[in-house]
């Protein structure tokens, strides 16, 4: 899908590691699904078609609840409306066409976008992206599986640390992009949005507002585009 160069192959690591870290995670969606009462099918189907971690537990955490079923695709559909930020960018960048632009959209997670984001060329950043998206995809769904035969037979997830799994390979790939002001800036005032929102809102919405955060700094004449921030000079 990608050609692999002499420059591109450390991208292409660097996503194949992107997708094992944050498939481990798939254990632990694997067989909180199934304790939640749904079966190894259903299960597999959620992270073969919805593929979109957050939005997952969202659901699963509803129907676990006792949650209705809108109730369970509304919290969803709240986590996964960020991947449609995502879409924006990652369209720009990668311009796919025919059965690809199908492919790119269900690739397009928190993990390859942020890989695509961190390179310094449009060439890396195309790499990074399939690379990090397909082998999230098949590492994820492996792992969904290996958790919903194993269920409870694992105890509890995050006694293993696989709670904290994609979260820290996603601060791993945003760690490098906070080498300017303005990129700390932007990140902080998102948090603080974030945190100050997530008692007052329902789940998915702090995501959003955050989110938002960033896309208005973007707009912003001095940050319009993905190499400004990087370009940067960083603050001593």
């Amino acid at each position: 899908m990608f050609p692999l160069k002499a420059a591109t192959r450390p991208v292409a690591r660097q996503g194949l590691w992107v997708g094992f870290a944050t498939g481990l995670y798939g254990l632990s969606f694997g067989a909180l699904s199934v304790a939640a009462g749904l079966n190894v099918w259903q299960t597999l189907l959620l992270s073969a078609l919805l593929f979109s971690g957050g939005s997952q537990f969202a659901l699963v955490g509803v129907v676990a609840a006792g949650g209705a079923g809108a109730a369970a695709v509304a919290a969803s559909s709240l986590l996964g409306l960020r991947n449609g930020f995502y879409g924006l960018q990652v369209a720009r960048l990668l311009q796919p066409r025919g059965w690809r632009r199908a492919v790119a959209a269900q690739l397009t997670i928190d993990e390859s976008t942020a890989v695509a984001l961190a390179q310094p060329d449009d060439e890396r950043a195309r790499v990074g992206f399939w690379a990090t998206g397909l082998s999230v995809y098949l590492f994820w769904n492996a792992m969904t599986l290996a958790g919903a035969l194993l269920g409870n037979a694992l105890g509890d997830p995050k006694a293993w640390g696989l709670d904290a799994a994609a979260s820290g390979a996603f601060i791993a790939l945003l760690w490098p992009r906070l080498g300017t002001r303005a990129a700390r800036g932007v990140a902080l005032a998102a948090a603080v949005v974030a945190l100050l929102a997530t008692p007052l809102v329902p789940p998915g919405i702090p995501i959003l507002l955050a989110a938002l955060v960033a896309v208005l700094a973007g707009a912003r004449p001095g940050l319009a585009g993905r190499s400004d921030v990087l370009d940067e000079t960083p603050a001593p």
